[in-house]
C-alpha cells in the first residue's frame, strides 16, 4: 500500500473534484488495472438494491459519466428511481471514494460521440447482446454477433437506440484513507442548500 500523508482538515481543497482528480492521478500512477473501475449501486421502485462494476468515462463539474445498455437491470432501475451511488476502491493505495447523487441520461449527441470512439467489435457487441437477458448458450450469442456483423458489413456501426450514457450528479462525496489500527481518515463533502460544498470529518 502506498505511503501517503494523513488526510487532514487543513489539506482539503474547497472543491471535492480537485481532490478526486488528485486521487485518481495517484491510482493511475500506481500501475493498477482499471483505476477507473467503479461499483455502481442502484435500486428500482421496489427498493431492491443491485450493484455491478462499470467504467468511469468522464468527470466534470456537472458529474461522473458512464455508458451502458439502457434496457439492462441498472437502466431499468435508474428509470424507476434516478438515484445512484458510485464506489471507487483502490486497495493498492489504501483509498476509496463514495459518490451519492441523482442520475440523468446524457444527450444523444454525447452518447453518439462516445459510442463512435469504441472499437468496431464493441459496437457490434452492443447490438448483439440484450444485456442481462437469458440466452440458451454462447453459440446463440455468437450467432447474434454474426448477424450484426452481416447487417453492418461495409458500414459504420451506429449506436443502438437502447444504448447510451448517464451522469451521476453528486450531492455528497466521501473520501476514505486507510490508517493504522483501523483509525482511518474519512471526510465527506455535502452540498449545502445554497449549492456550496461543506465538509465534515466522519468517525472511522
Amino acid at each position: 500500500m502506498a505511503d501517503f500523508a494523513r488526510l487532514t482538515e487543513d489539506a482539503l481543497p474547497a472543491d471535492p473534484l480537485d481532490l478526486f482528480a488528485a486521487w485518481m492521478g495517484d491510482a493511475e500512477a500506481s500501475g493498477m488495472t482499471d483505476p477507473n473501475a467503479m461499483t455502481l449501486s442502484t435500486a428500482g421502485a421496489e427498493g431492491r438494491p443491485s450493484a455491478r462494476t462499470v467504467l468511469l468515462r468522464g468527470v466534470g463539474d456537472d458529474g461522473f459519466r458512464f455508458f451502458t445498455n439502457q434496457t439492462s437491470l441498472k437502466g431499468r432501475q435508474m428509470a424507476e428511481n434516478p438515484r445512484a451511488q458510485l464506489l471507487f476502491y483502490w486497495r493498492e493505495i489504501g483509498r476509496q471514494i463514495l459518490i451519492h447523487g441523482n442520475v440523468d441520461q446524457l444527450s444523444a449527441a454525447e452518447s453518439d460521440a462516445y459510442f463512435d470512439s469504441r472499437a468496431r467489435e464493441s459496437r457490434i457487441g452492443a447490438w448483439a447482446s440484450e444485456q442481462g437477458s437469458v440466452i440458451a448458450s454462447r453459440d446463440e450469442l455468437l450467432a447474434r454477433v454474426a448477424d450484426a456483423e452481416q447487417r453492418f458489413a461495409g458500414e459504420e456501426v451506429p449506436r443502438p437506440p437502447h444504448w447510451g450514457g448517464y451522469i451521476v450528479k453528486p450531492e455528497a462525496i466521501e473520501f476514505w484513507q486507510a490508517g493504522e489500527f483501523r483509525l482511518h481518515d474519512r471526510f465527506v463533502y455535502r452540498r449545502s442548500d445554497g449549492g456550496q460544498w461543506v465538509t465534515e470529518r466522519l468517525s472511522p
